[in-house]
């Protein structure tokens, strides 16, 4: 619980440090106008998972990266499986094959619902992040499997899978290789999945950090007729493709909104500004180009919400795989750096402030309680009744004041004829 004092230290920290104001009407016009056109790439272009008129292009970028690299590990296909990405993905579920690779609940007793759709996400070894990592070597040594569901982290006992190497470092660095060439196996579905003629691309491995999407276990969403927490609402849109190859889709409008602000930044400067070569290096320890970027991130997406909000038709499965989850991620970092930045705080302070603010949305919850809402509909009935006969040209002055005589209001006259008496007496004192 922070103090008054620790309080009252931030606020003065954010009161003494405005900002530079360095950015003019050009500088928000060029950032606003950047992140729009990235929001409407993403919108028509990116748009959601199986729709995309740039998912294919992301898809088989990922199938020449996992072939490439596959050849680099020793992948030697057969006359006329060259391109075969099956082939590729079989070579490395071969050689880089793990102990925590259940697919579905018989594999894991029962203990929860688990499908070769989902297995990627709700395992925690199969993430591409330190996350990951940190579950793959542990499971590894331990000869465990740990998964994460509804917001419960679930460990399981497996075969023992004896790692190469003679000491604790060698074994460490060949399960962090066996790690990573087995997510390789993954990143582009199954070599099942992706060997058969008019296949599905297969069940990728997640975005970086979305598995942590498993710990909401709170919500409800509407999705068709059920209602989902945010936890399965997350499982639901991996199952659509919501995987880290549809994570470099919607990279692309991310991309080029920063790229797009940088060169324009860097043409003023040199062109229009007059600066020397060096200072016209786009970086981001320049405060005008550091505040172009967060608007235009800013544009890239409200119009992505906007965007996801119509297509959705109130379904929150829709709603959430037409969002810009990379956009958002750029958006959030950079505006608790440039806080940071700006205001010189640390995470501690940060935490202190918004402590503050939390205190303050508490005592308006508290005002907003003690209202009494039966009182308040009958007043707005009333006052509903009041409108009707003032809407009413044959209604006349005299049942208005009936009216509001009925409903005890105080006055000062109760016809209109008594109204022009006190009017014309100089004597009389109108209240307000």
């Amino acid at each position: 619980m922070a103090t008054t004092a620790e309080i009252e230290q931030v606020e003065a920290k954010i009161i003494a440090q405005q900002g530079e104001k360095s950015c003019d009407k050009y500088d928000y016009l060029i950032a606003t106008g950047c992140g729009v056109v990235a929001g409407l790439v993403d919108s028509f272009f990116v748009g959601m998972p199986g729709e995309s008129k740039l998912g294919g292009w992301t898809d088989a970028q990922v199938d020449k990266a996992v072939m490439g690299f596959g050849k680099i590990c020793g992948w030697n296909p057969r006359a006329g499986k060259e391109k075969s990405i099956s082939s590729a993905i079989g070579f490395f579920e071969r050689h880089y094959s793990v102990n925590y690779d259940q697919k579905n609940s018989t594999e894991v007793d029962g203990l929860f619902k688990m499908a070769p759709q989902n297995h990627h996400m709700k395992s925690l070894a199969h993430a591409p992040d330190i996350i990951g990592l940190f579950f793959s070597i542990l499971n590894q040594f331990t000869g465990t499997a740990t998964f994460l569901d509804n917001g419960q982290l679930i460990t399981i006992q497996t075969d023992t899978q004896e790692l190469q190497g003679h000491d604790f470092l060698s074994k460490l660095f060949c399960g962090t290789v066996n790690w990573f060439c087995h997510l390789m196996s993954d990143v582009a579905g199954s070599s099942g999945g992706r060997g058969k003629e008019n296949g599905s691309r297969g069940s990728g491995i997640v975005i970086p950090f979305y598995e942590l999407f498993g710990l909401c276990d709170f919500g409800s969403f509407q999705v068709g007729k059920d209602k989902n927490t945010l936890a399965v609402l997350a499982t639901k849109a991996f199952q659509g493709g919501y995987d880290a190859r549809w994570g470099l889709t919607m990279s692309i409008p991310v991309v080029l909104c920063d790229l797009s602000i940088r060169f324009i930044w860097s043409v003023r400067c040199f062109f229009g500004k007059k600066k020397p070569l060096v200072e016209c290096v786009p970086s981001q320890k320049y405060p005008d180009l550091r505040m172009m970027l967060l608007i235009g991130n800013g544009s890239l997406c409200l119009v992505d919400v906007v965007d996801a909000g119509i297509r959705s038709g109130g379904n929150a499965l829709v709603f959430f795989m037409h969002l810009n989850l990379i956009a958002w991620y750029k958006f959030v970092k950079r505006s608790i750096a440039e806080l940071i930045i700006r205001f010189d705080l640390s995470y501690g302070d940060l935490a202190i402030y918004i402590e503050k603010i939390n205190q303050e949305l508490d005592q308006q919850l508290q005002m907003l309680r003690q209202i009494d809402y039966e009182a308040y509909k009958k007043e707005l009935v009333q006052i509903n009744n009041i409108s009707c006969l003032l809407e009413n040209s044959q209604a006349g002055v005299s049942k208005i004041y009936q009216k509001l005589d009925e409903m005890g209001v105080e006055m000062q006259f109760h016809s209109s004829e008594e109204f022009e008496e006190k009017m014309m007496d100089d004597t009389f004192v109108l209240e307000l």
